[in-house]
């Protein structure tokens, strides 16, 4: 039974992930059993009228328009950091000094150099029981997590493949206007930490190995886009003028590279957003010597499987992973009513809230993120020197 111990949480942030968070953290407590019981007690935002619009939305007790004032409040325990990349390590690094825990959306910063800083002060904090964790969500979906249960199980066997592949579509409009996440010194990366991350941690994590080195080529496909406000109406449709005022993009659009791990096996990595067509095809497929697994997250709920020792042409089967046996699925619905997005998030809650209450540390760490951003640096160095290899 849920204690009456709380867990005090100051988010900064309230967009996309800051939703995905405030739903987490109210949903968790719901459908399991929590040692801390989490509260939203307050949300950071530089729009004062924006942050009260999206507390009232969400949930949060208290806003604030400076996240600085997060930190330095008595009544939170915790920093959940949903910013651009750009501001992940000065809150973090001055969360973790005051002694709050800390989860930190992915990519854990815009650097290596960030990382590492941010990892070290993690490292020292975790001596005074101050813990952090870095959001790789997609850690929480069942049909990973089981396949990554297959892997440490033997099922496959010696790993000899791994191809992963993140797509989606949404900036395949050349008009599509300029974001943030569109811009270098704000997100660090385009497709490639903002997507290629995930596939890049889900390989590692499922597979139980690094990336040793890769081989890379980055590319823009569109190099300017209209500026916020260039859009003019058009019969109840948006439409961008000719002399529109535009900015330039420097970040990928799409980053393709080969790979290979410390234990062996070789892999290829997609990641791009004019993929046609693809609205959240997160792939990945590992092939060993007793078995192969498939996950295509657009059918988040099924992990395709196939053993070796089948018949030779029963080829993949199907796992509708919805079992009370399967990770989380218990505490939800009935076998073959399947989760959602969202639900990766709320299991985030879950077993960060379970570590911090056995004074363990959360995983993904700090220290497994820095690992991902030297991967995505090699990727870029890589890209520079014309596909060169680039050990990591």
């Amino acid at each position: 039974m849920m204690t009456t111990q709380p867990l005090r949480v100051g988010m900064v942030g309230y967009a996309f992930m800051g939703a995905a968070h405030s739903h987490a953290w109210r949903t968790a407590p719901r459908f399991f059993d929590l040692p801390l019981e989490p509260q939203l007690t307050a949300v950071a935002g530089r729009s004062e009228d924006g942050v009260r619009a999206a507390a009232a939305k969400f949930g949060w007790a208290s806003t604030e328009t400076d996240w600085r004032r997060l930190i330095e409040r008595d009544d939170i325990d915790l920093i959940d950091i949903c910013s651009p990349g750009d501001t992940h390590e000065e809150i973090a690094l001055a969360a973790l000094a005051a002694g709050k825990h800390v989860l930190c959306e992915k990519p854990l910063a815009n650097s290596v150099a960030e990382a590492e800083r941010m990892t070290t002060a993690a490292d020292a904090a975790a001596q005074r029981g101050v813990l952090s964790l870095c959001g790789f969500s997609y850690r929480r979906t069942p049909a990973l997590s089981l396949a990554r249960r297959f892997v440490e199980q033997g099922r496959l066997g010696t790993i000899r493949h791994v191809r992963a592949q993140y797509l989606q579509d949404w900036l395949t409009d050349e008009n599509a206007p300029m974001t943030w996440r569109l811009d270098k010194s704000k997100s660090g990366s385009g497709s490639l930490g903002d997507i290629g991350a995930h596939i890049i941690d889900a390989a590692q994590w499922i597979t139980g190995q690094k990336i040793a080195g890769v081989s890379a080529l980055l590319e823009t496909f569109v190099q300017q886009r209209p500026l916020a406000g260039a859009m003019v109406g058009l019969g109840g449709h948006g439409d961008i003028s000719a002399d529109a005022p535009r900015g330039r993009v420097t970040v990928d659009d799409a980053a393709i590279f080969t790979a290979r791990f410390d234990g062996g096996p070789i892999g290829v990595f997609e990641a791009t957003r004019y993929a046609l067509g693809r609205k959240n095809a997160m792939r990945i497929e590992i092939n060993g010597t007793k078995g192969s697994l498939a996950f295509d997250f657009e059918e988040m709920n099924v992990l395709s499987f196939y053993d070796a020792a089948d018949s030779p042409d029963a080829g993949f089967r199907r796992i509708f992973v919805t079992e009370p046996e399967h990770p989380y699925a218990g505490n939800w619905w009935p076998t073959g009513h399947g989760l959602g997005y969202e639900h990766g998030f709320t299991h985030q809650v879950v077993d960060l809230v379970n570590a911090l209450a056995d004074n363990r540390q959360p995983e993904p760490s700090f220290g497994d993120a820095l690992q991902v951003q030297r991967v995505l640096a090699a990727v870029e160095t890589s890209a520079k020197n014309s596909s060169l290899w680039q050990t990591v």
